[in-house]
């Protein structure tokens, strides 16, 4: 992890140990942008998605497997979408956000 990613996690371990049930995604600590807080309910971590697409890409085991890079995105998509959006762990589960960009 990157000094930067390690003041990310230290930042987010302080909210943890704050308020009870607030869960963080496996192996995405670099894609974690923030807390979010809406009333009414416990503050959450907020991922960039397409960070957490780019870990999986690059933690992919399979280098000569011969897809495509838009197969392999493909794939990460369909594993994000399948195994971390749809891990329901309660109230604190992190949400992940697709961040508005101009190009």
């Amino acid at each position: 992890m990157s000094k930067d990613g390690d003041a990310r996690r230290e930042w987010v371990d302080e909210i943890i140990d704050a308020d009870e049930g607030v869960y963080l995604a496996d192996g995405f600590d670099e894609a974690i942008i923030g807390i979010s807080e809406r009333a009414g309910r416990s503050r959450i971590v907020a991922y960039d998605r397409d960070k957490c697409i780019e870990i999986i890409i690059a933690g992919s085991r399979s280098t000569e497997d011969g897809l495509t890079c838009d197969e392999k995105y493909e794939e990460a998509v369909e594993y994000f979408d399948y195994n971390v959006i749809g891990s329901w762990l309660g109230d604190g589960t992190p949400e992940f956000l697709t961040l508005y960009n101009e190009n």
